[in-house]
């Protein structure tokens, strides 16, 4: 995140919450606007995706409380994008360089004698140092992103799953410094920082990666042969991987700090997982219930009785079948069905299927005989020529 878009864009109101709103407060803010526009609930709809991100850029500075408190003493000294002096800082307009304000090179007047002090103050805000500093900063590593293929059961249950990835790393030839000896000297362009400010009218300098050393803060002597000075290389590894119970298909999990490692002491980023599911022969899936078909006999449909069913992983269940039950008629058995987010199962969601006999003969047939003769007034479809005729 650049420093104008730190200072001027409103955290609170992307989230709806007022400025003195507590944790507990933001965080609900937070999960209530995740879930409504959560990449996952709203697929190929970009707004909702940019949305979603804006939402996790601001709980991540209001819900981390020393992010928070230097976001919002930033605002307060910047107010609505601009610099205001305080009482004695004399009258009329004056310039100044955000180089300078937060830990750049001295290349304007110091106003109201605040002088390279605010470097500083506001150094770890922007991730720079105080004035004249030679320091070099961290960079969190790249994200990464994988697919694995679980079976309906893995889905359902949850697998640990090897996973071999491919990503940038620290140069294990020069340490990550990018030098062949493993001696780079500090940019002179940028003095370490990785950034160098341009100026975008009225006073202000925003920041943008070095050109020089392409924002690393170092310049190798003499270029590393595998890395080309970069610092980088690729690099594969596996890694074990834990999804959870319930994943659906096309679903993208986020595993944080399992990414690319960080580069000087920086984070690692994070690995997104697309999972696929492959279809079950018994079983389907409608959300966090599992589906079944369970055929049963014109006897059974008609007069009555009970019909064991099978479930996933476990032991199969009875229902009782209510006479006169109509073919497709979908009855329930609670709990068998996927693992929820909180630990909970969806249900099973079984549909009944009247199966008719290919081949009748002997007594079944003198049975079915009978029953044709006995049910002879009964039309089933009396109704819908009734129904036909007055449309």
């Amino acid at each position: 995140m650049s420093t104008k878009d730190f200072i001027e864009k409103d955290f609170y109101k992307v989230l709806g919450v007022p400025k003195d709103a507590t944790e507990a407060e933001i965080k609900k803010a937070y999960r209530k606007l995740a879930r409504e526009f959560h990449p996952d609930a709203n697929k190929g709809n970009a707004k909702a995706e940019e949305r979603f991100k804006e939402i996790s850029e601001a709980n991540d500075v209001l819900g981390d409380p020393k992010k928070r408190k230097e976001y919002d003493e930033a605002r307060a000294l910047f107010g609505n994008g601009g610099f205001r002096p305080g009482p004695g800082a004399g009258g009329g307009s004056f310039n100044f360089d955000l180089g300078d304000l937060f830990g750049g090179q001295a290349g304007g007047q110091q106003a109201g004698g605040f002088g390279g002090g605010l470097g500083d103050v506001f150094g770890g805000l922007f991730n720079r140092g105080g004035a004249g500093t030679t320091r070099t900063q961290p960079r969190r590593g790249q994200d990464i992103e994988s697919e694995v293929t679980l079976s309906f059961t893995e889905a359902i249950e949850g697998a640990t799953v090897p996973l071999r990835m491919s990503s940038q790393a620290p140069c294990k030839a020069c340490s990550g410094t990018g030098d062949k000896n493993g001696t780079p000297r500090v940019c002179p362009t940028c003095v370490g920082t990785g950034q160098v400010a341009r100026g975008s009218g009225g006073g202000f300098s925003l920041t943008d990666p070095c050109p020089d050393c392409k924002g690393r803060g170092l310049i190798a002597e003499e270029p590393c042969e595998i890395c080309k000075g970069s610092g980088r290389a690729k690099s594969s590894r596996t890694m074990q991987v834990r999804i959870p119970a319930g994943v659906s298909d096309g679903q993208r999990i986020r595993l944080r700090g399992k990414g690319a490692p960080g580069e000087r002491g920086g984070p690692a980023g994070d690995l997104y997982v697309v999972v696929h599911v492959g279809a079950h022969p018994v079983f389907g899936r409608r959300d966090d219930n599992l589906t079944v078909t369970v055929p049963v006999t014109f006897a059974e449909a008609a007069l009555g009785g009970e019909v064991r069913v099978p479930t996933l992983g476990g032991p199969p269940v009875t229902l009782k079948l209510p006479p006169g039950t109509p073919n497709g008629r979908t009855m329930r058995a609670r709990g068998k069905g996927a693992v929820r987010k909180d630990g909970s199962r969806g249900d099973l969601l079984v549909t009944v299927e009247v199966s008719v006999p290919k081949d009748v003969s002997g007594k079944a047939r003198d049975a079915l005989e009978a029953y044709r003769e006995a049910t002879a007034d009964d039309d089933p479809r009396a109704e819908l020529f009734q129904a036909a005729k007055g449309a």
